[in-house]
């Protein structure tokens, strides 16, 4: 099977190729880090370079966060333009089925509950209780600290930052490129992916690695708001796994989503305590720090992409982290 994969020569990517060859698939990367011509909203050198492909894993973004508003035109040239252009490349090159990575950021604070109101929306929080050191989600009824839940894929999408917006706008257009052309779209809502070759020491690295960056520098790593904050780590090879067997996976015409996420919650402090463990280096300290944009809990079930797609992840978060570090 030939399989192009957009942003093959990013973190993801270069797991994702290396698995596909691995299974003897033939990969073809596109990715302007290894040929600058290889613009993801250049349509005409997309379509070429798709041609003979029999389907598409479409990673390319812009990742993270954001610094701020100057960012917005960034994110929507290369992640909401970048996926129409691929879209109808593959619409015009007659291509069945994409894979694309979405996130786990587009259901924003996820679900909580109340203990006496039970599950309600989670509001956003204010910069009132951020600056006073009250971190958790209030119920919009009573006022009391939310309790997070589980996440499943038919919660509502609230996306909360620029970068969660266009993984929403994502799945929207890839939902209507597979109604009007009979395709099937799998949309993996990656969750916080690390391992080997995680990008460090720019303004959209992941936590993990700027964990690893102070920690190499002889720095304490720095956790913001109270360190609390529950996440779910994936390894990229388990990330990997799940992306091409989604190639495959037995799924009808039309979008599916699917979380994609180790099933292990943790949270950032206990994830910055044991990388200073693992390094030897000073412990971690708790700033009070806080981003407005940023969620406070987000964690998901899983489940339906071990049953749809017949995998389970495989790499433990302290062997991952070994791995992160000495990657």
């Amino acid at each position: 099977m030939k399989v192009m994969i957009t942003g093959g020569a990013g973190f993801i990517g270069r797991a994702v190729v290396s698995r596909l060859q691995h299974l003897g698939h033939q990969p073809v990367i596109y990715d302007r880090t290894v040929d600058l011509r290889d613009d993801i909203v250049d349509l005409s050198r997309l379509g070429a370079a798709l041609r003979g492909c029999d389907m598409i894993i479409h990673l390319a973004a812009k990742v993270g966060l954001g610094v701020d508003l100057s960012d917005l035109d960034g994110y929507a040239r290369d992640n909401d333009l970048g996926t129409a252009v691929v879209l109808r490349a593959a619409a015009e090159g007659s291509v069945g089925r994409i894979v694309l990575a979405s996130s786990m950021v587009v259901y924003g604070e996820g679900r909580a509950g109340c203990p006496q109101h039970g599950l309600v929306p989670v509001p956003p929080r204010t910069e009132q209780d951020l600056a006073a050191g009250r971190f958790e989600a209030r119920c919009p009824e009573c006022g009391s600290d939310l309790d997070p839940q589980l996440v499943d894929e038919d919660s509502p999408a609230d996306p909360r930052n620029v970068y969660a917006a266009t993984k929403v706008h994502l799945e929207q257009l890839s939902s209507i490129w597979a109604r009007e052309t009979g395709g099937s779209a799998l949309a993996l809502r990656y969750h916080n992916v690390y391992g080997p070759g995680l990008p460090r020491d720019t303004p959209y690295a992941g936590v993990a690695a700027i964990f690893r960056s102070a920690l190499a520098a002889g720095r304490a790593p720095t956790v913001f708001e109270d360190g609390r904050q529950r996440r779910d780590f994936i390894h990229v090879d388990d990330v990997a796994a799940a992306t091409v067997a989604a190639l495959q996976a037995p799924v009808p015409a039309g979008l599916t989503a699917l979380n994609i996420g180790s099933g292990d919650v943790t949270t950032i402090g206990a994830v910055a305590d044991r990388m200073a463990m693992i390094m030897n280096g000073p412990e971690p300290v708790i700033t009070g720090q806080y981003r407005l944009g940023d969620v406070r809990h987000i964690t998901a079930d899983s489940s339906a992409a071990r049953r749809i797609l017949g995998w389970s992840p495989r790499v433990p978060l302290d062997q991952g982290l070994g791995d992160l570090v000495a990657g």
